[in-house]
């Protein structure tokens, strides 16, 4: 603690450190003591009230459990497709390749340059920028131009195979 003197009064400020930190009033609450009888407060049915399905020992139903009602999620219209093959890829663009100086652009050489997040997942290879040194490029896909622009500058456009 330091002290501190102004205008002949004594004013003390306290410093927050671990040995002093208190929780919040109220952000813990006592555990409630159910079955102990009438005289805890909580007596005879243990705070669930009388009868029903609330009341029964084993009484765990699912998130969204409308009380046998048909759920909401059951009633809504279900649209569309989703197809359970989908590929998702990581987007590369050519204009980003232009601070790589390797002669060979593999997948782990994009990752450790942080243009993509993993390695071992699919790469597609954009047209966007542009690209003037020859350079082997690895990756899943190519766009049209970005395969184009690769031929023309002198490089190679290798499609690795999953």
């Amino acid at each position: 603690m330091k002290e501190k003197k102004t205008n002949n009064e004594q004013v003390i400020e306290k410093l927050v450190a671990l040995h002093n930190l208190k929780r919040p009033f109220g952000s813990h609450k006592k555990r409630k003591l159910l079955g102990r009888g009438s005289g805890s407060g909580h007596g005879k049915t243990s705070t669930r009230g009388s009868k029903g399905q609330t009341s029964r020992a084993g009484r765990h139903f699912y998130l969204g459990f409308e009380g046998g009602q048909s759920p909401l999620i059951r009633k809504m219209p279900k649209r569309g497709f989703v197809s359970n093959f989908k590929k998702t890829y990581q987007i590369v663009n050519l204009g980003d390749l232009k601070k790589i100086k390797e002669a060979i652009v593999t997948p782990q050489l994009l990752k450790d340059n942080g243009l993509i997040r993993d390695e071992r997942a699919l790469i597609k290879v954009l047209g966007n920028g542009g690209i003037k040194n020859p350079v082997t490029i690895q990756a899943h896909a190519f766009s049209k131009r970005a395969s184009a622009e690769i031929i023309a500058a002198g490089g190679k456009a290798e499609i690795i195979n999953v």
